[in-house]
């Protein structure tokens, strides 16, 4: 790209937003509070320490940690030195952590004090590449980023960062195997805020909660925040309580929400009644499909609040949106939309042979546009079957109504194939789901000497719930038709999940798949 179509970065992004909300409000964890000036200091801090252990725009850097403020900072730091982030999920596995740090080539890891403190040591015992361990606190080890931080002069806010380049180095939630870098540059991240900060359903004046990790979609959803000016507050992990009480106390009037944890605020009239979340304005929610019976219940009690983000890593946060409008529940079927495709995308339907559906037919989710990766970093083979016929192959089959709204289906990986019928998990789920004793539902296919494949479900009922799997099964049976039945359920306390907040189908299907040929990962 010539220096003349440079520029669209996102260390541009914070040095811009610095330079400009000055005195407002920026970020809180509720321990820090900092005013966008401020917030501009501590990133400048965070370049003066990089730059002093040597760290050079091109290097790598990864931070593990909860959400604090000074992650944040560092996060920015990077993007505004031209460093190459990577992610680490706090909930994910040591192994996970020593393969991506290896993998990714990084050059520096920030691991916060306390439970993470082994973790770092473990990781840098295992990634002989790494050269520099730091810490948010004292860690034996590692250098502590914040002794002394505030007498550490803030270098100058000057983006160094470039448009191609690689922003964020980002690794797949490993649901379907070893997970994947996913090269994102600084154009595929602009291009998202850019779409995200106009056309989402943002109150005027931000005030944005981040209860769920803020390396993955909760963090990425920062950068519009900050081209708006808006205020984040971050809070460590979901309790109920913990988030109706900073709602309430903080005014809080847009978050983001994985379905599970929303279902957790529905399930909780007492904390609704204790606590005042009247000004929630917009609850975005996606990562994971929701029940429209539950979506429902949702919108009867906290309005018509919610929309819906369809993205994956490869595509972040807006191949689809679901605004608040198009929450209208007097079109059937449309509360189990994932809404239309966000102006910066092209998205068609293909099926196995690259040909375009039609109308209400199956067929994989694939995008064009500026928020798609660059590809698998180290993975030409894997880049090159993501980009088969010059298309992003989602893996997600949808189908699409007469208005354009794309309804997904399900992974294409996780079709159940039944006595000849294609079942996706997701029918069988929102059947489940609509049942008023249930609360949340997962369904796999497990090995059937007769069928091929039987449908199983795990299923997690309402307090006070006692009803029979044969109840349920008679209900799916009665929506649905018999092949959609589930042969056999079990009743769980909770439903597992991944660190991204999706069922875990693989935890689930591994007791009965093990040893088989099939074992869909």
């Amino acid at each position: 790209m010539s220096q003349l179509h440079s520029g669209g970065t996102l260390g541009g992004i914070v040095v811009s937003a610095v330079a400009r909300f000055g005195d407002r409000p920026a970020i809180s964890d509720g321990a820090i509070r900092w005013s966008y000036r401020e917030f501009g200091a501590a990133v400048g801090r965070f370049i003066t320490l990089f730059r002093d252990i040597g760290l050079v725009k091109g290097n790598a850097l990864s931070i593990l940690s909860s959400n604090r403020a000074e992650s944040w900072a560092a996060i920015c730091a990077a993007a505004v030195m031209g460093l190459r982030y990577t992610p680490l999920h706090p909930m994910a596995a040591e192994d996970d952590h020593a393969f991506i740090v290896e993998d990714a080539e990084i050059d520096a890891v920030i691991v916060e004090a306390g439970k993470f403190a082994p973790r770092g040591r473990a990781i840098k015992s295992r990634a002989p590449s790494l050269t520099h361990l730091l810490s948010f606190g004292a860690v034996d080890g590692a250098r502590d980023c914040l002794a002394g931080f505030d007498a550490l002069t803030p270098a100058p806010l000057i983006d160094d960062s470039d448009t191609d380049a690689i922003a964020w180095l980002a690794y797949t939630g490993g649901t379907t195997g070893r997970s994947k870098g996913v090269m994102l540059p600084h154009r595929a991240i602009t291009a998202m805020s850019m779409t995200l900060y106009a056309d989402w359903d943002w109150p005027v004046d931000i005030r944005y909660l981040a209860a769920t990790p803020i390396s993955h979609a909760a963090g990425i959803t920062l950068f519009p925040v900050v081209m708006r000016g808006g205020y984040a507050r971050l809070v460590n992990g979901f309790d109920a309580e913990t988030y109706c009480r900073t709602v309430a106390e903080e005014r809080i009037n847009a978050t983001f929400l994985v379905p599970t944890l929303i279902y957790a605020l529905i399930d909780a009239p007492a904390l609704r009644d204790t606590y005042d979340m009247s000004s929630l304005d917009l609850i975005v929610y996606g990562a994971a499909p929701m029940s429209p019976d539950r979506l429902r219940e949702g919108i009867a009690i906290f309005g018509s609040v919610f929309m819906q983000l369809y993205g994956q890593t490869e595509a972040p946060q807006c191949v689809t949106t679901m605004r608040k409008a198009d929450h209208d529940d007097s079109k059937p079927g449309r509360l189990g939309s994932c809404g239309r495709p966000s102006p910066m995308c092209d998205v068609k339907l293909f099926d196995a042979e690259m040909r375009e559906v039609g109308i209400g037919e199956p067929g994989e989710i694939c995008v064009r546009g500026a928020i798609v990766m660059d590809g698998y970093w180290k993975r030409p083979e894997a880049t090159e079957e993501a980009f088969r016929g010059g298309w992003l192959h989602t893996g997600d089959v949808a189908v699409k109504d007469a208005e354009g709204y794309l309804y997904i289906v399900d992974r294409t990986k996780d079709m159940i194939i039944s006595g000849g019928f294609n079942i996706y998990p997701r029918e069988v789920e929102d059947a489940l789901m609509a049942h008023h004793a249930v609360a949340s539902a997962a369904v796999i296919g497990i090995p059937d000497d007769k069928w091929g494949e039987a449908v199983k479900a795990f299923v997690v009922l309402k307090p006070g719930a006692n009803n029979a799997a044969s109840e349920l099964q008679a209900y799916v049976k009665d929506r649905r038709g018999a092949p959609w039945s589930p042969k056999t359920i079990d009743f769980v306390d909770a439903i597992p999940v991944t660190g991204l907040g999706k069922i875990d189908r693989k935890a689930l299907r591994a007791p009965y798949w093990d040893g088989r040929t099939r074992g869909v990962a």
